[in-house]
């Protein structure tokens, strides 16, 4: 990647701007300023001051082709091709093309958010009175010209004609780099009879000459900077403080990519593409976290495996990094689109099956990026007995292994290389998320809010064997969201803050469970013995009946029954145990009863879910 370091005059860049010569890349978000921070611009480029570089990267590198957009306010007949696109300098270089050239009106914006369309003005006497007073001297008015107050009904200030502009004295910022129009407007002022000095001539020389002999430096890229180097930059120096993700760069250069264009006789819009996904995704709660950049990832370790089976000498890396997103083609995504949607989608019933209903409940909302994938290439192949159970395995390793928080890509690319013939059993190599998954007894301790992986995921193996104690129905889809289903403690709160329980006990996953909201409202604050009592009654259910519907939970009922916390803590934290070690099919590592907890609550920030409320009453 090359750059210079050239300065350009103010009437050149938006010489430049007008004619098309610097367009926009697709990917810059909108115009946004508002009123006062383009006025306070002008201000700027009036006293001289510097405002900053600009970016442009030239064109003409025929493999990474942005669809380019025109400055907004600047209208191009079709086909004119940028000879720079900018990449920073956006907000400014468009409230300058606006305000200074046609008609100087401008579509704002004031600090409320309400749009304005509105003009700027230099008062003559004002401005004369030195560098300090252009603050004052600059003003905005509406696109017509006209101040007004009293809601409209009186007029403060008319600048809607020629004359009235130079009558008032104040000068229209439109024709400050427009040397024949400008000059001619300032000779047409009046000077008084007997006046000794020619403020005419005094304000073009102080004022408008200088201000059109502004320079501004820029930063030149090459056309061979690279698109990751582009993201990189673009980041690092844009002034608007907005993150430039891979999904807006990519939309450029597909919306660029000729061979499609010739194909079609059109541009290929991805964000239109990504509201078909969204579509398709929105029946489907669990779906609802999967962003746009998720998708190009699974589609970018799709098309890395792809080309690495390709490669007899497996040069390449199957990969979900950044760097590889934006190597991206079309033809690429064109390519996985749909069997990715249908490996989204067949994720989500997988989900379900495991009783994970919405998108709070996702234990991992980015492993479902590994999963989609794994459909695609296994087809349906992954719902074959055998092959579901391995895979099932694999996504509870990596829940209760909680490994999907970090950094995620290189994960990626092994479960795409790894899981397939391990979970079709043609090899018997281990992958490695099943090999890195352990779960530690004490991490039951731990386990506080669903703010966890683990946490979400451990509810979920409960309620897949549960039934509501009041509504005595399972807790399928259906049913899940009839009842209000939520996490509740089952010691309540504030009967183990009068009877001493250890915070670090009472607020421990082990004493809670999803109920319904029924259920939670019949155990309010009251200690359990009393609550069982208080459901029978209202449920219509006996005792044993009761304790059975309890049990399905994985408590001791009997422990409930004693009001006995450290019996009931006991007995279920094993029963948590059992269920994990089932899910992972492997051992859980117990360190409680030696004393040395591993993964003691003290270990771990507590972050708080006030998500989850318990009724008292």
């Amino acid at each position: 990647m090359g750059f210079q370091t050239p300065q350009y005059r103010l009437a050149e860049y938006l010489e430049r701007a007008v004619n098309g010569k610097i367009q926009l890349p697709d990917f810059q978000r909108g115009y946004k300023w508002d009123d006062e921070r383009i006025r306070q611009l002008l201000v700027t480029v009036l006293r001289g001051h510097p405002m900053g570089v600009v970016m442009l990267l030239n064109t003409g590198n025929e493999q990474i082709r942005f669809k380019p957009r025109p400055v907004e306010g600047v209208h191009l007949s079709g086909g004119t091709e940028p000879e720079a696109l900018l990449l920073d300098g956006q907000q400014r270089l468009t409230s300058l093309t606006q305000s200074l050239t046609g008609d100087g009106v401008v579509d704002t914006k004031d600090a409320r958010g309400e749009h304005l369309r509105r003009r700027y003005f230099v008062h003559i006497e004002t401005a004369l009175a030195g560098e300090e007073a252009l603050d004052d001297a600059v003003i905005s008015v509406p696109a017509d010209g006209v101040q007004r107050t009293n809601f409209g009904r009186d007029v403060v200030l008319d600048l809607s004609t020629t004359e009235k502009q130079q009558s008032a004295g104040y000068f229209p910022l439109n024709l400050l780099l427009s040397a024949g129009e400008g000059v001619t407007w300032i000779f047409g002022l009046k000077v008084l009879p007997g006046a000794t000095t020619d403020f005419r001539s005094e304000f073009h020389s102080r004022v408008v000459a200088p201000a059109q002999s502004y320079s501004i430096p820029a930063i030149e890229l090459d056309k061979q900077t690279s698109k990751s180097a582009v993201a990189t930059v673009f980041e690092k120096v844009n002034t608007g403080g907005l993150t430039l993700n891979v999904f807006e760069l990519l939309t450029a250069t597909f919306a660029g990519d000729a061979s499609y264009f010739a194909r079609t006789g059109s541009d290929f819009r991805l964000n239109d593409d990504w509201e078909k996904t969204e579509e398709a995704f929105r029946a489907h709660p669990v779906l609802r976290g999967v962003e746009n950049t998720d998708f190009l990832q699974a589609v970018t370790v799709l098309t890395t495996l792809k080309r690495k089976e390709l490669d007899p000498d497996r040069r390449v890396a199957v990969s979900a990094k950044r760097e590889d997103v934006l190597k991206l083609q079309l033809d690429d995504y064109l390519e996985w689109v749909e069997p990715l949607r249908a490996g989204f989608l067949w994720s989500a019933q997988f989900l379900a099956d495991q009783h994970i209903f919405d998108d709070k409940s996702v234990p991992y909302t980015k492993q479902l990026v590994p999963m989609a994938a794994l459909h695609a290439v296994m087809g349906n192949d992954i719902n074959l007995h055998g092959v579901r159970q391995r895979i099932t395995q694999w996504f509870w390793c990596g829940v209760l292994g909680e490994l999907y928080g970090g950094a995620i890509e290189t994960r990626f690319a092994r479960d795409l290389e790894q899981v397939p013939a391990w979970a079709a059993g043609t090899s018997s190599s281990v992958p490695r998320t099943v090999q890195d998954a352990t779960f530690v007894e004490s991490r039951l301790h731990s386990l506080r809010t669903r703010n966890s992986a683990a946490y979400k995921g451990i509810h979920a193996l409960v309620i897949a064997g549960a039934t509501d104690w009041m509504r005595v129905q399972p807790f399928d889809m259906v049913q899940y969201k009839d009842m209000a289903v939520d996490i509740h403690h089952i010691f309540p709160k504030q009967w183990c803050i009068d009877h001493g329980i250890d915070a670090d006990l009472r607020d421990s996953i082990v004493n809670k469970t999803a109920l319904s909201a029924a259920t939670n409202r019949a155990i309010g604050g009251a200690a359990p013995s009393s609550y069982l009592r208080s459901i029978e009654k209202r449920a219509g259910v006996g005792s044993e009946a009761l304790d059975a519907l309890v049990s399905t939970s994985k408590i001791d009922a009997s422990a409930l029954r004693d009001d006995d916390f450290i019996w009931f803590f006991s007995a279920r934290r094993d029963a948590l145990v059992a269920l994990i070690e089932a899910a992972m099919g492997k051992d859980v590592q117990r360190d409680v009863a030696s004393g040395e907890m591993l993964e003691a609550p003290e270990k771990f920030e507590e972050v708080l879910d006030d998500t989850e409320v318990e009724l008292e009453g």
